[in-house]
């Protein structure tokens, strides 16, 4: 739907203002569709066009600027289509990827390939262990914080950010329970 020629040829809109309100709700929908499996990746793509639009409507940027904003946003959802089959991931690996990866302290001292086995391995020991309206069972999500923990501190997590990136993890595993228990 974001193609290079669509986003093109909202450019070259005469009309301005129909042009930002189309790709506008494109963005949205297309964010409301990823927060389904990726909820850091829909969460950072939401903050990026909340600011813009905040720009926008406080007359920081023109109308021209905030278009060609939204073109540049819509290219970059396009370029992380792809990013999950570079990296080698599945999709629901690369959610878990992107929940471990948004700790910048994490980035900088675990290489790419360790949180990417990170990933696949809370990936595969959560799926072992979810089951149906695991959600709502505490004890159940008492055993899944514990695995999360002792994988993050195995793979050699940082410390200071161990919490966070549970609780990410967990919420990301909300996100997908129901791939989860195929």
């Amino acid at each position: 739907m974001l193609s290079d020629e669509f986003l093109a040829e909202v450019r070259n809109y005469k009309h301005k203002n129909i042009a930002l309100e189309t790709l506008k709700k494109l963005l949205n929908q297309e964010i409301k569709a990823r927060s389904k499996t990726n909820l850091v990746q829909s969460k950072t793509l939401k903050e990026m066009l909340e600011d813009s639009i905040r720009r926008y409507h406080s007359k920081a940027i023109s109308s021209v600027e905030f278009l060609d904003e939204l073109i540049n946003q819509a290219k970059e959802i396009k370029n992380m289509d792809t990013e999950y089959q570079k990296l080698g991931l599945t999709e629901y690996e690369y959610a878990f990827y992107t929940a471990v990866a948004s700790n910048k302290s994490a980035k900088e001292l675990m290489q790419t390939n360790k949180l990417r086995e990170l990933a696949i391995e809370l990936f595969n020991r959560l799926k072992s262990l979810v089951s149906i309206n695991w959600t709502k069972k505490e004890s159940v999500r008492a055993k899944l914080r514990v695995t999360v923990k002792r994988t993050l501190r195995q793979f050699g997590y940082p410390p200071d950010m161990q919490k966070l990136a549970t609780d990410t993890v967990l919420k990301q595993a909300e996100q997908l329970a129901k791939e989860l228990l195929k």
